[in-house]
Order: structure tokens, then C-alpha cells, then sequence
């Protein structure tokens, strides 16, 4: 098991964002609107200077967890826009459990130091896949979101989501299609030009055989949407297939790495 190695400003930086996400996330009922909404500010500033610190620090590293902690910076990016647009969204609380636990994670699991690389192409495929995770990760959050609100109009409840079913459902598929272009241009570039990013071939290896097997289902997915109308709770599980397959591509080949085996990439 690797051990935490993060340095004191990055202790200290994580601490304060994980505590700020907890004020949302453990008292969401009691704090008023614009508490609530404070708070989850000040935790999402805090968090991105955690991710900026530990990429641009004095050792820069990276993992799975600073990857999922990345995922869920973006996935609340998502959130604050669209609570410009849908100011009656609620799913506050979740966001900010999903937030700290990310920062905690990354705290306890800092990854391996990040090794110099001889392409300058390098950094923007790692942006490439990031955004695809974060993409894929808030269709996840919405499809729950739909699948909440269709249950709860099965019962003739008041959803009190504040978002439309149809409006939900159409965002959700416009963050698979747009996750599915960027991991489209993640997999070209890494077996086009993998030598030049990372000094050798593509490899069929555990990352490049689930990365395929999360293309392919999410393929699917938007073929069959397309072609056959898929909506509803078995479009929703072909999605949450897909994100696991992707999940298992890099933060579970990570992880195993790293935690399990206790060695680098």
C-alpha cells in the first residue's frame, strides 16, 4: 500500500476543502440558499488549488484518485453552470459528499511522482481523458437524477427536482455524446501516436481492452438511441456498464498499481 506523501500545504489545502464540502453536504437542510451555496464555492476553489498545487507543485504526482478527484472538480463545474441555467436544480448535498470523499481519497492516495516525458503532446492527451471521465461522470449524475424523478412520478410524488424528465434525459445523452467524441480522440491518439507519448506502441493491455469495451457500449448506447428510440431504465444501464468499463480503463488499472501491487505505472 503506498503510503500518503503529500506535503503540508497540500494536507492543509485538502483538510480545508473537505471540510467545506461537508458543511453543504452534512447540513444541506438546516443552511439557508445562499449558505449552502457559499460553501460549495469555497470548496470548489479550494479544490481546484489542491489539483493545480499537485500538478504544478515542487512534486508533481498522479494517480487514480487524484484522477477521480479531478472527475468530480468537473462534474461540479458542471453543476455550478447548470445551476445558472436551472436555478431550482437540488442535488447539492450529493455533489458535495461526492467531493469530499474525492479529496480525501487523493489526499490518502497521491499517486506516483510524474515522470518527465520527452512529448509536449502529453499533457493534452492526460486533458483529453480527464474531461472524458468527468463528461461520462455527469451523465452518470443526471441519469440518476432522471431515474429519481421518473420513480418518483410512478408514485405520483412531488419530485421537487426542479428539472423537466425530458430536459434530463436530453441532457444526459448530450453528455454521452460529447464524452464519446473525447474518448474517441483519447483512443486514436494513444494508438496512433503512442510511441511519441509515451515511448512505446500501443499496448493490448487492461487499460486498452476495457477503454475499447467502454467505446464500444457507449457506441451502442447512442447507435441504439439513435436507430431504436433506447430510453429509460435499459439506456440507463447500458450507461452505467459503460462509465464502469471506462472506470475499470484507468482508475481501476490504477489502482491495482498503485494500492495493490504497490508499484508504478
Amino acid at each position: 500500500m503506498i503510503l500518503p506523501s503529500a506535503s503540508p500545504i497540500t494536507w492543509l489545502l485538502a483538510l480545508a476543502a473537505a471540510v467545506a464540502y461537508a458543511v453543504p453536504a452534512m447540513a444541506a437542510k438546516r443552511l439557508g440558499q445562499t449558505a449552502a451555496r457559499n460553501a460549495l464555492l469555497v470548496a470548489w476553489v479550494l479544490h481546484a488549488t489542491v489539483l493545480v498545487w499537485g500538478l504544478w507543485g515542487q512534486a508533481p504526482q498522479f494517480g487514480f484518485a487524484p484522477a477521480l478527484s479531478m472527475t468530480a472538480w468537473l462534474v461540479l463545474t458542471v453543476y455550478a453552470v447548470e445551476r445558472q441555467l436551472f436555478p431550482q436544480m437540488r442535488s447539492r448535498w450529493m455533489l458535495a459528499s461526492l467531493g469530499a470523499a474525492a479529496v480525501v481519497l487523493a489526499l490518502l492516495f497521491p499517486g506516483q511522482p510524474l515522470q518527465v516525458s520527452a512529448s509536449g503532446w502529453l499533457p493534452l492527451h492526460l486533458a483529453l481523458g480527464i474531461a472524458c471521465y468527468g463528461l461520462f461522470a455527469a451523465a452518470v449524475v443526471h441519469a440518476w437524477l432522471m431515474t429519481r424523478a421518473e420513480r418518483h412520478i410512478r408514485q405520483a410524488e412531488d419530485t421537487h427536482s426542479g428539472i423537466p424528465l425530458l430536459t434530463l434525459e436530453r441532457l444526459t445523452f448530450r453528455f454521452v455524446t460529447a464524452g464519446f467524441v473525447l474518448l474517441t480522440a483519447t483512443l486514436v491518439a494513444g494508438f496512433l501516436f503512442g510511441e511519441t507519448l509515451y515511448g512505446h506502441a500501443w499496448r493490448w493491455d487492461h487499460k486498452a481492452v476495457f477503454s475499447l469495451l467502454s467505446w464500444l457500449t457507449f457506441a451502442a448506447l447512442l447507435a441504439g438511441r439513435a436507430r431504436f428510440g433506447w430510453r429509460g431504465r435499459s439506456a440507463v444501464r447500458v450507461l452505467y456498464a459503460g462509465a464502469a468499463l471506462l472506470m475499470l480503463a484507468y482508475v481501476g488499472s490504477r489502482f491495482v498499481l498503485e494500492v495493490i501491487l504497490g508499484r508504478a505505472a
